[in-house]
């Protein structure tokens, strides 16, 4: 992983369809965080992935272009902060405290999972899920070990938050 580290890439899974791409900021033997490449030359928050089943690393010519574009638009390709990577319960906790709002998705699941934390023990999360119209719907849980992909500070999650602090004033 060294050798990429913040150059683009995409990570194949094993066990899942979708390719996860952007640019490597940090990793542990659990866990990958990458600054989020959705399409084009386009940067728009993070992903932490879990490190399991990786199938494989791809980088080519089309990235290096990509990645060339990007600089050249002065996008920030890297964290403004260390982003703790040892344990789940570690994860989910920093990003509690400094984004509120995060999602993530499990392996099985065609479905993502926004929310704020309510609880979290060893086994499980519980979130105040948060609903396409910016609206807490009520408790979600999730067994830690199901969790597979956490995103948070995309332009989709911050929408969402201004909504909800809009509706908030009011």
């Amino acid at each position: 992983m060294e050798k990429y580290l913040r150059q683009l890439i995409s990570i194949v899974f094993e066990d899942q369809k979708e390719v996860f791409t952007g640019f490597l900021i940090d990793w542990t033997e659990d866990w990958i965080l990458l600054k989020n490449n959705p399409v084009d030359f386009i940067i728009d928050g993070y992903t932490i992935l879990k490190n399991k089943n990786v199938k494989s690393i791809i980088q080519d010519e089309d990235y290096e272009f990509t990645e060339r574009v990007i600089k050249l638009k002065g996008l920030k390709t890297s964290a403004e902060e260390i982003i703790p990577l040892n344990d789940l319960p570690t994860i989910i906790n920093f990003l509690a405290n400094k984004y509120e709002i995060f999602q993530i998705a499990k392996k099985s699941d065609k479905a993502v999972y926004l929310g704020k934390l309510i609880e979290l023990n060893d086994e499980e999360l519980i979130i105040d899920f948060l609903g396409a119209e910016g609206k807490f719907d009520g408790e979600m849980d999730f067994k830690l070990n199901k969790i597979r992909v956490i995103e948070f500070d995309t332009d989709y999650i911050n929408s969402l938050k201004l909504i909800i602090a809009e509706d908030n004033k009011n």
